[in-house]
């Protein structure tokens, strides 16, 4: 997950953590880092002890093997006037589906640093997920305005928009995301739009997404996508032939399987 994104139990003292994140034991044992000889020891050696880690570094390693709560736990004890460390909390909270704390952390974040566009998006993906998909759209064109090439954020704008049946404006935000990352569909590390409640708006999301993938020549995923588009309802064999954005799949046998299957 970005420092911004679908996403523990307590920790007490290093020794604990150690042994979930491999090398984090070595923080206060000593590092050798220079040897000197003299007449009564030839031999000596200097020794420059490692600090122990910060609450924030061992939080950030529980993240990392989502332990979300007692990452949490440990963020609490850092400095809370550090956007970026309400950020990573709102962004625990946001992995165990504790929405309104998550938003409370975004929001405490926005506040000590209001360009952050980072929460920016991770806030608008809260919105969408309780479907206030005006706040959603706002956040990230917000986000966007300060920075224009952000991938993960023209996605979920993307998504947003096609949940708000804009189907036009919603692939152009996929493509604008895919020129920028060609790899952006496969994004599982930030936060991130969730599939849209409704079996109409989900098959519309999965036949844009199956667009992108096509283009960007993942055309297993395409085809994937095609496929739950076609059982959500929303596409049908004649759009996808006379779609141009799938010509690259038209000769690949799965792709004619899966259209037959559908026309019989």
């Amino acid at each position: 997950m970005h420092q911004s994104v679908d996403y523990i139990r307590a920790i007490a003292c290093v020794a604990v953590a150690s042994a979930i994140v491999p090398g984090l034991a070595a923080w206060g044992q000593g590092t050798v880092v220079a040897t000197e000889s003299t007449p009564d020891s030839p031999q000596s050696v200097i020794v420059v002890k490692t600090p122990p880690p910060t609450p924030e570094e061992i939080a950030d390693a529980l993240m990392m093997h989502q332990r979300y709560r007692a990452a949490i736990d440990e963020y609490k004890k850092g400095p809370l006037n550090s956007a970026d460390l309400w950020n990573k909390m709102g962004i625990a909270y946001q992995m165990m589906f504790a929405e309104a704390d998550a938003t409370r952390c975004y929001q405490e974040s926005l506040r000590l640093d209001p360009m952050n566009t980072h929460v920016l998006n991770n806030l608008g993906t809260i919105y969408d997920s309780a479907r206030e998909y005006s706040s959603a759209e706002r956040m990230y064109r917000k986000a966007l305005k300060i920075d224009p090439n952000s991938a993960v954020t023209e996605k979920n704008l993307g998504t947003n928009l096609l949940a708000q049946h804009k189907y036009k404006k919603g692939w152009a935000a996929y493509q604008a995301a895919l020129s920028i990352d060609s790899h952006v569909l496969d994004n599982n590390t930030s936060p991130r739009v969730d599939n849209p409640s409704t079996a109409q708006n989900r098959g519309a999301m999965n036949y844009f997404l199956a667009k992108g993938c096509a283009l960007a020549g993942m055309t297993d995923r395409a085809i994937d996508y095609l496929r739950m588009s076609l059982n959500e309802g929303f596409a049908n064999p004649k759009k996808i032939i006379a779609d141009n954005e799938f010509s690259s799949l038209r000769g690949v046998p799965a792709f004619k399987q899966l259209l037959a299957a559908q026309s019989n």
